[in-house]
């Protein structure tokens, strides 16, 4: 670990520095847009080949007391709401037989968590930043340089810039939080297996009656399920289990073996009713398997001249609500750190000062989070937070 707080540093204003930011997700976009509406450049790096090469996600609700305020620091909120879907808000926690234990139905001026697809958020942030800010297909493999000096980024293809600050947004198995800290994931022992459903209304009608217009959840305190509207009229289940992290092939089975896994799914949920187990056995295609990773709790490090993180690659947490709406905060905080401060070093210590605390803080709160998701319940109880970040 790079422990150099005192170290003395010729660090450059936020306006004259060379600006890096690694991943061109939600916070890495987020920070740039609100960099680059206060004349700062920046630039963004990511392994993507190009915005359209994959798949974003599903569905992600964005919470009016960290996401919103980050989107309108960006000048991006009314844009959010625009697109926002409002009905998303709607909620049901179900028993393993279907019948509904509880049922938040969004009044119409509801505007806390309303739902966006990643994707949807994704764009709406590219189309807010300059031509060129971000650079498709370059996948970092290190950061080096002295601290107090200029870092050197290589990248995979074999090229190499240099930069006065880089910034890690690149999720859970960030290539630059290495900089700072050995810290790594570790499986918290939940393992999410993602199932799609696509023409919802048309071709899965009871499984869109059960869902609602929103998302629905049912646990039996060993394994859940957790449903989640998306927009375009596709469903997105996670079937969640605590099962070892090998466990496909430990079942003798393979990823791509639909009907295999299928089979062992419907063993394991042998008690749950034929009406909720349309979420197992009616999906549109293979099943992508979503092991649930964790920082250790506290994480944190020494402040270092020249680098720093954001969202998972600074606090990876269970997927309880948290994910995107505070890596969006950091992000946006860290750019007006920037933007306030007289040099980078100070703006980096005065954002990892407010967002180190508070990741902790929530960290703690989530810690084995993951069991929560399949707890049995009760009619009073609240259901999980959405936001799968």
């Amino acid at each position: 670990m790079n422990t150099t707080m005192n170290t003395p540093t010729n660090s450059p204003a936020p306006a004259r520095a060379r600006i890096a930011v690694i991943g061109a997700g939600p916070g890495g976009l987020t920070c740039a847009r609100v960099l680059q509406r206060h004349g700062i450049p920046v630039t963004v790096y990511d392994r993507d080949p190009d915005e359209n090469s994959r798949n974003q996600g599903g569905s992600l609700d964005l919470h009016d007391d960290n996401g919103q305020i980050a989107l309108r620091e960006a000048g991006l909120l009314e844009e959010f709401f625009a697109l926002a879907r409002f009905e998303g808000q709607e909620m049901r926690r179900l028993d393993p037989a279907g019948s509904v234990l509880d049922h938040h139905m969004p009044d119409t001026d509801e505007t806390a968590r309303p739902e966006i697809d990643r994707g949807q958020l994704r764009g709406l942030l590219l189309r807010s930043l300059d031509g060129g800010t971000v650079q498709w297909g370059r996948a970092l493999d290190s950061v080096s340089g002295p601290a107090g000096g200029a870092r050197t980024l290589r990248f995979t293809d074999g090229t190499a810039v240099e930069a006065d600050l880089v910034i890690g947004a690149d999720g859970a198995f960030s290539r630059v939080r290495p900089a700072l800290s050995p810290a790594t994931p570790h499986y918290t022992g939940v393992s999410f297996l993602e199932a799609r459903f696509d023409a919802v209304e048309s071709a899965h009608p009871e499984l869109a009656e059960l869902v609602g217009g929103g998302s629905a959840h049912a646990a039996d305190g060993d394994r859940g399920l957790f449903a989640q509207r998306n927009s375009g009229g596709h469903l997105r289940v996670y079937i969640m289990r605590r099962v070892p992290l090998d466990w496909i092939a430990a079942a003798g089975l393979r990823p791509a073996d639909t009907e295999g896994i299928r089979a062992q799914l419907l063993r394991e949920y042998a008690a749950w009713s034929p009406r909720v187990l349309r979420m197992i056995t009616e999906n549109d295609g293979p099943y992508v398997d979503r092991p649930i990773l964790a920082l250790p709790v506290p994480h944190t490090w020494e402040s270092s001249p020249g680098v720093t993180l954001l969202g998972d690659a600074a606090h990876l947490m269970p997927p309880l609500g948290v994910g995107v709406n505070l890596a969006m905060l950091d992000a946006a905080e860290l750019a007006l750190s920037l933007v306030r401060s007289a040099t980078v070093d100070d703006a980096v210590r005065g954002y990892e000062k407010t967002m180190l605390p508070r990741s902790a803080e929530v960290a703690r709160t989530l810690e084995g989070g993951a069991e929560f998701l399949l707890a049995a319940a009760g009619p009073d109880d609240d259901g999980p937070v959405r936001d799968r970040a």
